[in-house]
């Protein structure tokens, strides 16, 4: 077991052909390129983080494919340069964390997962050129954090969520909207899904969530425009719970259509506490009337 903190890239040959190594950590003192030599064997490595490094594409899949039985592999604020593919192939592997960061105009590669027992993934970047994500069937949890450098890039956007089309648990950030042209798939086991962004993209998704049984929602905007959509199915049958984080007083609406549309929910958080005393005041005033008149048996927690 090997932590080293803040070192400065200079790493020796033998530690990457450590037959003994289980669990390997770097973070680095200074995001420099992370070199791997040409010889690698960690045969008996089953965790491996890289923090705070450039990691090259040829040497990166290098790395990563002698690796053979990795269950925890994390690249946490890393950056990738001169990749046409990012391949990660590892049957063992059950936890996968990509946060990374790339520099403008450095996003023309794929990546490609390949990791029938992945059971959690997390994906933190910038939209890239394509996506390859097979053999997810025993993925549980995933926690994807998107933003887009290019509308170009709208097709692979799809293309990663129908790679992880088979989570039953989704914690969804997406910081900007590109307006979509192709479906999202359908999510057909997600049933506890968390979503940040705007609200355009929340529509999209509640259709495509048919037994969803919980929605927390934290809104960066409201347009409040499309609130007269037909009601997706989640609503009708399964939705049970339903946590609305930093209510403003415009997202009214919102909380019409769902107390109108879920047939089935049973409790209701809507937390105003990120407001001061008089908005919170307001919004409660606003809030109460609309759910006294509501029919449903609820707990109500604002």
């Amino acid at each position: 077991d090997l932590y080293l903190d803040n070192f400065c890239h200079t790493l020796p040959a033998l530690l990457f052909t450590c037959h003994s190594l289980r669990t390997l950590t770097l973070v680095a003192k200074d995001p420099k390129i992370f070199e791997v030599p040409s010889e690698v064997c960690l045969r008996n490595l089953k965790t491996l983080c890289i923090t705070n490094s450039v990691l090259i594409g040829d040497s990166l899949n290098r790395l990563i494919s002698n690796c053979h039985v990795l269950e925890d592999l994390t690249f946490d604020e890393c950056s990738v340069a001169y990749a046409r593919e990012i391949i990660i192939q590892i049957p063992s592997l059950k936890s996968l964390c990509l946060d990374f960061f790339f520099p403008i105009g450095a996003l023309n590669y794929v990546v490609v997962i390949n990791a029938p027992n992945l059971v959690y993934f997390r994906y933190d970047s910038v939209v890239v050129k394509g996506y390859s994500l097979s053999n997810m069937k025993s993925l549980e949890k995933a926690e994807i954090c998107i933003w887009f450098d290019s509308s170009n890039y709208e097709t692979s956007a799809i293309h990663l969520f129908q790679g992880i089309c088979n989570v039953q648990s989704l914690r969804l950030t997406i910081h900007e909207v590109i307006p979509l042209t192709s479906r999202f798939p359908i999510l057909h086991n997600l049933i506890e899904f968390k979503f940040f962004g705007k609200e355009t993209w929340l529509v999209e998704f509640l259709h495509c969530a048919p037994n969803l049984k919980t929605l927390t929602v934290l809104l960066q905007d409201v347009a409040g425009t499309r609130w007269n959509i037909d009601a997706p199915s989640c609503l009708s049958f399964h939705l049970k719970k339903i946590e609305i984080s930093d209510y403003t007083t415009d997202m009214i609406e919102i909380v019409r259509y769902l107390l109108d549309n879920s047939m089935v929910l049973e409790k209701l958080i809507i937390r105003v506490n990120a407001m001061n005393a008089t908005r919170a005041s307001k919004a409660r005033n606003q809030l109460l009337p609309l759910l006294k008149s509501s029919k449903k048996d609820l707990i109500v927690i604002l």
